[in-house]
């Protein structure tokens, strides 16, 4: 493997860096763009998937810290890019190298103010275009009257910006999202099939979609902003409110970063439990994925038999957690409290009856001529998309990408169990499906290899020591977990106070609205609702 010190060094003579986990690369403005082609480029860096793209306010500087993966070697990378330039930050953009950032781009650009030059549409992202202000800079202006609460319908906002460099110099350039003539129908944001509240702006000719542009935001909470002003421990509360259908691994996600920062060793037992609480969450998941997609195509009955087994998962968690979906049972070192006495008993006897019931699935649905007609060849997404518009998960496998946290960066006890990555090679919204089913078998089967784990289990300690008042070292430090819809990720940075300096959360959902417009082009209006559910993407994810 190339010493990445030593390549990229000769590659940026200017370069520093920071030895880590994960070696950091520092880089002023100026030399980014260079950097970032040879890094998507040179045949021996090879880091063709951008992770993440988190803004950030050093108070000297602005910037972006960057997160990359080889899909070849596996190699981790992380670039920091400032500008000292508060007044009026750029960085250029590295969008047409990694789709991913078209709208992780948008989402700096709207919390920092930071302009890309070369992105094709730099428009806030979440927030009102009215809004005054970029509220994760820490030097934001909070005052209320600033922004005081508005009822107002916000007018549609069909014109774009765009920065190029022209002789030297940085140009804007305005543009129209759509002409006069073109014919956009609003699919939402209140709508059955948008998973929460979100509008696609459609542009369609006859019955066939020609474009789609999602708008987000309606749900935005500011939960990153918030993390700021909370304890560490404070901060747990908000990871069940962003895809609720994964609330344990993402209280995990969060869990496992903090205590990676403050070297704590979990104890064994709780590491079985929170694998068995995540796959139980995995399988809920993917119980309502099959309905909600049954549903969407008209398939009533297909529907309430998902939710009958989701509803025993429930019981399950409600029995230990106290409640069914806020669950809030990870806490930093450990869980809350011991499973209750009868979760063994009830896990096995889930497992019992989900091979029968899933054959009753495929009868209903999975066979059925008019789903297959609807779902197969409808909505393709290939392998080279999937990895440069940043898609994981079940979406991702259906083309064939292998990107399963769980078997290529194994966390907690993962690395112990047996089970297959589910892999097709479609790349429609069939193979999107088919994925989710198939992993239904495999959360079977791993809940019994835990059942079996836990049974054994001599220990009895449910959490470790952790100070009372949690201050991280100074430092930084990312984690990712397989969550229902993909790889879920938690960065933190820490000026070794009690509250965090950013924390930012990596949402597999943002991604997944990227490809709305690439998955649904040229197919039928009626096919979007089909193509938009196999994604299965969970608005409060996004609207973070």
């Amino acid at each position: 493997m190339v010493d990445l010190k030593e390549k990229i060094g000769k590659l940026c003579p200017s370069a520093t860096f920071e030895e880590g986990e994960v070696l950091r690369v520092c880089i002023d403005a100026k030399d980014w763009r260079a950097l970032a082609e040879q890094l998507k480029n040179d045949a021996e860096l090879n880091f063709d998937y951008l992770v993440a793209v988190i803004g950030c306010d050093w108070k000297e500087t602005l910037g972006c810290v960057y997160e990359f993966t080889s899909t070849a070697t596996r190699a981790m990378l992380e670039v920091k890019v400032t500008t000292a330039d508060r007044e009026n930050p750029m960085l250029h953009s590295v969008s047409d190298l990694w789709k991913v950032a078209l709208l992780q781009e948008r989402e700096v650009f709207d919390f920092y103010g930071i302009k890309f030059i070369g992105h094709p549409d730099m428009r806030r992202l979440f927030l009102r275009n009215d809004w005054v202000g970029y509220p994760l800079r820490k030097d934001y202006d909070a005052n209320p009257d600033i922004n005081p609460i508005r009822l107002n319908l916000e007018e549609n906002e069909d014109d774009s910006v765009t920065y190029v460099e022209e002789n030297g110099k940085v140009v804007e350039k305005k543009y129209k999202l759509f002409d006069p003539e073109d014919y956009v129908v609003n699919f939402g944001p209140q709508h059955p099939s948008t998973h929460g509240v979100m509008r696609l702006r459609t542009l369609i000719d006859g019955e066939t979609v020609s474009r789609v542009v999602p708008v987000p935001g309606y749900i935005h909470r500011g939960i990153e902003k918030l993390c700021e002003s909370h304890s560490y421990p404070q901060t747990l509360m908000y990871t069940d409110r962003l895809d609720y259908m994964s609330a344990h691994q993402n209280r995990h996600c969060l869990c496992l970063c903090i205590e990676k920062a403050l070297g704590v060793e979990v104890p064994r037992r709780v590491q079985i439990i929170r694998v068995m609480m995540d796959e139980l969450m995995r399988l809920s998941s993917h119980l309502l994925s099959y309905g909600c997609m049954t549903m969407a195509m008209g398939a009533t009955t297909a529907f309430f038999y998902g939710f009958r087994e989701r509803e025993q998962i429930l019981d399950i968690f409600d029995k230990t957690c106290g409640a069914r979906m806020s669950l809030h049972y990870n806490v930093i070192g450990g869980v809350v409290a011991d499973v209750h006495p009868d979760f063994i008993k009830d896990v096995r006897a889930l497992c019992a009856i989900m091979p029968s019931r899933l054959k009753e699935y495929h009868k209903l649905f999975t066979g059925n001529v008019i789903a297959q007609n609807r779902t197969k060849g409808v909505g393709v997404i290939t392998k080279e998309e999937a990895i440069n518009y940043g898609i994981t998960g079940p979406s991702a496998r259906a083309t064939g990408y292998s990107c399963d946290v769980r078997k290529h960066a194994p966390y907690a006890i993962y690395n112990e169990l047996k089970f297959d990555e589910v892999l097709e090679t479609a790349g429609d919204s069939f193979a999107r499906y088919m994925v989710r089913m198939r992993e239904i078998e495999q959360c079977v089967s791993l809940l019994e290899q835990l059942c079996d784990l836990l049974e054994k289990e001599e220990g009895n300690e449910i959490c470790a020591k952790v100070p009372k008042l949690i201050k991280l070292p100074v430092g930084h430090w990312f984690q990712q977990v397989e969550a229902s819809r993909g790889a879920f990720g938690v960065y933190i940075e820490s000026d070794g106070g009690k509250n965090p300096y950013r924390m930012h959360f990596n949402s597999p959902c943002l991604n997944l609205i990227g490809v709305v417009d690439l998955s649904c082009s040229n197919y039928k209006i009626a096919d979007l609702i089909t193509i938009t559910a196999s994604l299965d993407y969970v608005i409060p994810d996004i609207d973070r």
